[in-house]
């Protein structure tokens, strides 16, 4: 696997995201749970709209069943998730059983090539240079969640890594350029 960047840039983010309105609001949805969320792009895709949304309203968390492991986890969704995906679900007139990322050709999910093309083809159009694929969603989350004030630690088990220092590489944080300002401020 090539490795892909996070995008740093919040503007960058938001310039994506209005390309991406603008040509389809279900790959809108795709970047927008992506990087709110850290979802893997394989659990993304498997996500049906009744995992998401009661018939009424956006559910507040994902809930991830891990088949090999049985593990599970949840995912919070936040208000920019929830407003795009409930636009998305009434437009596209989808029903509880359908894929939220289905394909145009099918009832199936769209695939991960399809998610990567996407992904790729936004980021070209914005002027991207650096490696880009579907895990900079999982990367531009991570990313952020950490320059916001996320432990690292909460990180490293959302990513299932097994060390801090694997979760700072993968996020693209260099120890080097970390600088920890703890203020209480009592």
């Amino acid at each position: 696997m090539e490795y892909v960047e996070p995008i740093k840039e919040i503007e960058l983010i938001e310039h994506i995201k209005t390309v991406l309105k603008e040509k389809s609001k279900r790959d809108y949805v795709l970047f927008v749970f992506g990087i709110n969320t850290g979802i893997l792009i394989s659990h993304l895709l498997q996500i049906k709209v009744k995992d998401v949304y009661d018939g009424q309203s956006i559910k507040d968390y994902y809930l991830l069943k891990e088949v090999k492991n049985a593990e599970e986890k949840l995912f919070y969704i936040n208000q920019k998730v929830k407003s795009a995906l409930f636009s998305y679900i009434k437009e596209a007139r989808l029903q509880q059983e359908d894929f939220l990322f289905k394909s145009r050709k099918n009832d199936q999910p769209i695939t991960r090539q399809q998610a990567y093309r996407i992904i790729n083809t936004v980021a070209r159009e914005v002027g991207m240079r650096e490696k880009i694929g579907t895990h900079t969603l999982r990367k531009t989350f991570g990313y952020h969640a950490y320059c916001g004030g996320v432990a690292i630690s909460l990180l490293q088990e959302i990513f299932n890594h097994s060390t801090k220092a694997e979760t700072l590489r993968y996020i693209g944080i260099e120890k080097k350029s970390v600088k920890v300002k703890i203020d209480v401020n009592l």
